[in-house]
C-alpha cells in the first residue's frame, strides 16, 4: 500500500542518501576519507593527450555492465553505475513507498561518451567506416546514459539528462524540486556523471583555461583548471530522513559564449534567488562552496558576486583542488560535499589556495576547520552564463 501524498516542500526535501565516484575513491568513504586528509587526486592526463596537464582520472578498474546492458558498456556508464550501486537500496525502499511510477531521474552530463565516440570518429577518418557496431544514438548522445540509468533503477517517472556544461548536476536539483512540488513525483534520483576525453581537454586548451600544474583556486598565484571526472548521485524525497535541499536558484547572463560576465551579475541573481526560495538570510549561510576553477577571470568574478550578498565574512571553499573540474559531474559532486558538511561539521582547506589572492576580499580557509553547520550553499557557474545555486540545511 502506497503512503498518501503531501504537497509541497516547506522546510526543505529530505535527501535520503547520497554517493559519489572520483579521483579521490572509488566509493563514497574513500572519496570522503581522501578530502578530510587533505589529499587530492590528481595525477596524469590520458596518455594520449599532447600537452602536459593533470587530470582527476578515476584511476579503479569499472566493471563491465550486465549482458542486458552490453550494448550500452562504456565508460561513463560504468561509472555512473559504479556510483549508483551505493544509492540504490534507498530507491528500493523509494519505489516501495511510492511506486515506480512516481519516481523520477535528472541527470547532468556534458561529455555521456565522448571518448568512445572521438575512437569511432577516428577509425572512419582511417578506414571510411565506423567500428562494427558503433551506434551513433546510443554513444554520441544522451539517450544512452538516460536508458541504462532506467533499467538500472526501475524508475518510471519523467526522466531527463541536463547538458548545460558546468551546472548541469546541479540544475537538476532544482528540476527535482519543481517536480515534486507540482505533485509529478515523490522522488527523484538527481546527480551526474562524466568521463575524460580529448574533446574536453583540448578544447579548454585551446581557451588558454587549462593549467600544467595543479589548480589553486583562489590563490594568488592560481594559473588555470584541471579536468577531471567522476559521478554521484543524491536522492530527493517528499519525506524522510536527511540533510534537506532548501531552495534552488538559477540564471542565464548570456555575456559571453566561455568568458564569466566580470561584474558577477548572473552569479549573484542565482544566489539571491535561492536564498529567497530557501527563505534564509545570508547571515545564516554558514559555508560557500564556490565553483572556485581557479582560473583568474572566474575566480574574480565569483568572489566580488560572493561579497556582494555576503560581505566579507563568507567562508568561501573550492574543493576543484581535489578532484579536477568535473564539468557536469562537478555540481552534484561538491552538493555531496557540503551534504558531508552539514551532517559532520567538517570544512576542507580549500586545496592550493595558500596564498590567497588578497583583492579577492573573502574568508578562504587554507587549513581544515570544524564548524557547526545550519545551511550551507553550493555553486556551479557553467560557459554561456548558465549559473545555478543550492541551498542545503542540516537535519531537522
Amino acid at each position: 500500500m502506497k503512503e498518501p501524498r503531501a504537497r509541497g516542500s516547506v522546510g526543505g526535501l529530505p535527501i535520503t542518501a547520497f554517493s559519489v565516484v572520483n579521483a579521490l575513491g572509488g566509493s563514497t568513504a574513500e572519496v570522503l576519507d581522501s578530502l578530510h586528509a587533505g589529499r587530492h587526486g590528481l595525477g596524469p592526463p590520458p596518455p594520449e593527450t599532447p600537452f602536459v596537464t593533470v587530470c582527476g582520472a578515476v584511476r579503479i578498474e569499472l566493471e563491465a555492465l550486465d549482458r542486458e546492458l552490453s550494448g550500452w558498456d562504456f565508460r561513463n556508464n560504468r561509472l555512473a553505475r559504479r556510483a549508483f550501486l551505493e544509492v540504490e537500496p534507498a530507491l528500493a525502499r523509494a519505489r516501495e513507498r511510492f511506486g515506480a511510477a512516481r519516481i523520477g531521474l535528472a541527470i547532468g552530463s556534458s561529455t555521456t561518451a565522448m571518448h568512445e565516440t572521438e575512437l569511432a570518429f577516428a577509425e572512419h577518418l582511417r578506414t571510411g567506416a565506423l567500428p562494427p557496431g558503433f551506434d551513433v544514438q546510443r554513444y554520441a548522445s544522451a539517450e544512452g546514459l538516460l536508458h541504462v540509468m532506467r533499467e538500472l533503477t526501475g524508475a518510471e517517472g519523467p526522466a531527463i539528462v541536463v547538458s548545460t556544461a558546468c551546472s548541469s548536476s546541479a540544475k537538476v536539483f532544482a528540476t527535482a524540486r519543481r517536480w515534486i512540488d507540482a505533485d509529478v513525483v515523490d522522488a527523484v534520483l538527481v546527480g551526474g556523471v562524466d568521463t575524460l576525453c580529448q574533446t574536453t581537454l583540448r578544447g579548454f586548451r585551446a581557451l588558454s583555461l587549462l593549467s600544467a600544474e595543479p589548480a589553486r583556486p583562489f590563490s594568488a598565484e592560481r594559473r588555470g583548471i584541471n579536468i577531471g571526472e567522476g559521478a554521484a548521485f543524491a536522492l530527493i524525497e517528499r519525506r524522510g530522513e536527511g540533510p534537506r535541499l532548501l531552495g534552488a536558484g538559477e540564471s542565464a547572463d548570456a555575456h559571453h559564449m566561455s568568458s564569466p560576465d566580470p561584474e558577477g551579475i548572473g552569479a549573484r541573481l542565482a544566489m539571491q534567488a535561492a536564498l529567497d526560495e530557501a527563505g534564509v538570510s545570508p547571515e545564516s549561510v554558514g559555508l560557500v562552496n564556490a565553483h572556485g576553477t581557479g582560473t583568474p577571470k572566474n575566480d574574480a568574478m565569483e568572489a566580488a558576486a560572493i561579497r556582494a550578498i555576503f560581505g566579507e565574512r563568507a567562508l568561501t571553499v573550492s574543493t576543484k583542488g581535489y578532484t579536477g573540474h568535473l564539468l557536469g559531474a562537478a555540481g552534484a559532486t561538491e552538493a555531496v560535499f557540503v551534504l558531508d558538511a552539514l551532517l559532520r561539521g567538517f570544512v576542507p582547506a580549500s586545496l592550493g589556495a595558500d596564498p590567497v589572492d588578497p583583492e579577492l576580499g573573502i574568508e578562504v580557509p587554507t587549513a581544515p576547520l570544524r564548524r557547526d553547520l545550519r545551511i550551507a550553499i553550493s555553486n556551479s557557474f557553467a560557459f554561456g552564463g548558465s549559473n545555478a545555486c543550492l541551498v542545503f540545511g542540516a537535519p531537522v
